[in-house]
């Protein structure tokens, strides 16, 4: 194992990880044999994980936006012309919060 010096110094560690020194042995009627074996690590996604993926590269694609609807929204304002629709904004508001309950 690396010292802390040695990171501090900016040498390169080497971090593969092998089984140095251990080794497996069967038996063989004939007699007995050592076999080396070395360990690799192993990775697997959940299908919910990789769904998860999936979605976040989908949305990485999208736009995040309406450029267009934006800039009205923008000259509405400014020039006051922009009515905010009460009902609509409380329906709204209550149907996040559903949402975020996991109603």
């Amino acid at each position: 194992m690396a010292s802390i010096d040695h990171l501090r110094s900016g040498q390169p560690i080497n971090t593969n990880r092998t089984n140095q020194g251990k080794s497996q042995t069967n038996s063989v009627e004939s007699g007995a044999s050592e076999v080396k074996t070395q360990r690799t690590d192993a990775f697997s996604m959940s299908d919910g994980s990789k769904a998860i993926g999936a979605l976040n590269q989908q949305m990485a694609s999208e736009s995040h936006f309406d450029s267009a609807k934006v800039a009205a929204i923008k000259t509405a304002i400014a020039n006051g012309s922009y009515k905010v629709d009460a009902d609509q904004l409380a329906a709204n508001i209550l149907k996040h919060e559903d949402d975020f309950r996991g109603i």
